[in-house]
């Protein structure tokens, strides 16, 4: 029987089928008390960890007797991953198991933004009729979607934008033009700063790393087309925040809704203080009740077949 420390929230059943075959530790506030997660981590088998435990520097020095560590999620920007192979640690991602969500959360934001209607409750409610004012909301049918970064939650987001009518264009700085997820797709394959200046919905799918990192500047923001909307739900650092508000508040871009922040929990933001058509979430838009269960459930399964 293996010992398995889980240091962030789980699925209550994947956590039943952990317990059903070894010894598990289960606290969803483990991450946030530094000297017992190291003291557990050196004694466990398997760690299972979301997206705010950093599992590197005294952590993964900890992990003496570790073999795998489980991510509750895709990005393994949190995980040392070179530093986990050097200490023969299996890492394994929920690659897959929440693409929907956020496939989902990219469209139903762009459908928001681009409408701007969806504000009105309180004024309605007290009797005022702001019907001219919200009379000239935009359609999402015909207009152009850009992605970049066309892997997994990409192209499923492109098959749900083009159910409702929308044209796609993608870059993928690891794909050739001729690979045959954007065929496939329906998908244009498009270079970086077209897909930038040509799309009415620009969505941000890339991994931060150095070359992303700042990729979506004050320059890169003022070349997207007059009016566009931008969504982030990859990872905080890849877009220029404060440039970002102030493209906003200058009418330059139609709206953001942002996910994912360089500092999370995100600090008390200034320069996102009364931004107008800007929708903020605390890094959920992969977090629904049916991704949890899945995400839970394959790290659960995968984590149990590398302890056999």
């Amino acid at each position: 029987m293996a010992r398995i420390v889980v240091t962030e929230f789980m699925d209550e059943p994947a956590v039943a089928a952990l317990r059903a075959r070894h010894d598990v530790l289960y606290d969803a506030a483990l991450v946030d008390d530094a000297p017992r997660l190291l003291a557990e981590a050196a004694g466990c088998e398997a760690l299972i960890v979301r997206n705010r435990t950093q599992v590197r520097g005294a952590l993964l020095e900890a992990l003496v007797r570790c073999r795998v560590v489980g991510r509750l999620g895709v990005g393994l920007d949190n995980i040392d991953v070179a530093g986990c192979a050097a200490h023969g640690l299996t890492v394994i991602p929920a690659t897959g198991a929440n693409a929907r969500s956020v496939a989902e959360y990219v469209v139903a934001t762009a459908l928001l933004l681009l409408r701007g209607a969806y504000a009105s409750t309180a004024e309605v409610a007290a009797g005022r009729w702001p019907r001219a004012a919200l009379s000239d909301g935009r359609e999402i049918g015909g207009r152009t979607l850009g992605l970049i970064g066309f892997g997994g939650i990409g192209q499923l987001t492109a098959s749900l934008a083009r159910g409702l009518g929308m044209q796609v264009a993608a870059f993928d700085a690891m794909m050739d033009d001729d690979h045959p997820a954007f065929a496939a797709a329906g998908v244009r394959c498009a270079g970086l700063e077209e897909v930038i200046t040509t799309s009415d919905v620009v969505s941000l799918h890339v991994p931060l790393v150095e070359s992303t990192r700042g990729l979506f500047d004050a320059a890169r923001i003022a070349a997207m087309k007059p009016g566009a909307i931008l969504i982030n739900t990859a990872r905080g650092g890849i877009v220029d925040e404060p440039a970002l508000a102030a493209a906003l508040r200058a009418g330059r871009l139609g709206g953001a809704a942002i996910d994912v922040f360089d500092a999370e929990p995100l600090p008390q933001a200034a320069h996102f203080a009364g931004c107008p058509n800007l929708v903020l979430t605390p890094h959920i838009a992969g977090l629904t009740a049916e991704s949890n269960q899945r995400v839970s459930e394959l790290i659960a399964t995968r984590v149990l077949e590398a302890l056999a």
